[in-house]
């Protein structure tokens, strides 16, 4: 099997090294070609255009910053569309809008291609172990297709259904991600304030009700003080920004919603788009004079768990 990937980001990259570590081989394309360097050095084939990529490839992915961009890669005069064919599959791995991703899917199907979503949750840390999760939007038929090349990619993999699906779940799982951010950082703060140790107080949220895996992973990096979460302030604005579109396109009444995004617009503004986000901790220390660091703490996040073969997540609720 013959897998293409474009895009070569914080992400992209790693989840392209994981499928040549499987033994794939792998095309690659990217804007900046000197993103592939490390790659092609191990073996993988650069191309110059998504076009040549999609036609070499039996599975393209794309693993891109935003819509617009996805939207480029597929749709330009030299773009993925133009080389996908009968008994190929798209795979997209960005998080994206769902009805664009829709749009797009439609196009694929039509050249007799198939097409399928599978956005990735659970950090940088675990996309370079091949440990992340993915949630797949698509037929069933096309998951199977596809599940190859994904469970080389992740390790817990979830069809959540038809195409548009799992957009919309990964723009929520973001959404609580970026809330349970802003709410460690205030709670820490209350704590340092109070007094407290703050190695003493991670690990005393860490076991009680208020623990969350954000709490457990960007925690370490905010007290270490490189707030390196691999992940940047104009991504989580692109993130939330989608889930309150959602929620207005759905006539949802949203109030936390606007607040966090309202929150990461200040962050960015402030800090700069490519600052980590988890660096939106700083409104709290700057405005209180304080910091929140503590001895001991990693300066990036890494999972030593051993790389493990991905397999689907079969929900309580679906006969096996």
């Amino acid at each position: 099997m013959k897998i293409g990937f474009i895009g070569l980001g914080n992400v992209g990259f790693k989840l392209a090294n994981s499928v040549l570590e499987s033994g794939f081989e792998l095309f690659i394309n990217d804007l900046d070609k000197d993103a592939g360097n490390e790659l092609i050095k191990k073996g993988a084939k650069w191309l110059e255009t998504p076009k040549e990529l999609a036609k070499k490839s039996d599975i393209s992915i794309t693993c891109l910053p935003s819509p617009k961009a996805v939207e480029s890669v597929l749709e330009g005069a030299e773009g993925l569309i133009k080389g996908m064919g009968s008994g190929k599959l798209w795979i997209e791995m960005s998080t994206t809008d769902d009805k664009e991703m829709k749009r797009l899917a439609s196009i694929i199907i039509e050249k007799e291609a198939h097409a399928i979503e599978a956005p990735v949750s659970g950090g940088c840390h675990r996309a370079a172990t091949g440990n992340i999760a993915i949630l797949v939007g698509g037929t069933r038929e096309a998951f199977d297709m596809a599940m190859p090349a994904l469970s080389a990619i992740g390790y817990q993999i979830l069809h959540v259904g038809p195409i548009g699906s799992a957009s919309v779940l990964k723009v929520a799982t973001n959404y609580l991600a970026s809330t349970h951010l802003v709410a460690v950082g205030e709670a820490l703060m209350v704590c340092k304030k109070a007094g407290l140790d703050l190695s003493t107080v991670y690990e005393g949220i860490k076991i009680s009700s208020g623990n969350s895996f954000v709490h457990e992973t960007e925690s370490q990096v905010i007290m270490n003080g490189s707030y390196n979460i691999n992940f940047t302030m104009d991504l989580v604005c692109k993130d939330v920004g989608l889930f309150e579109k959602l929620a207005q396109d759905l006539k949802v009444p949203t109030e936390v919603s606007p607040l966090i995004t309202k929150i990461f617009s200040e962050g960015r503004n402030k800090y700069g788009d490519r600052a980590w986000s988890s660096m939106i901790v700083k409104l709290q220390e700057d405005a209180c004079d304080e910091n929140l660091r503590a001895q001991g703490y990693p300066e990036e996040l890494i999972d030593d768990t051993p790389r493990r073969q991905g397999y689907e997540i079969i929900p309580k609720n679906i006969n096996t």
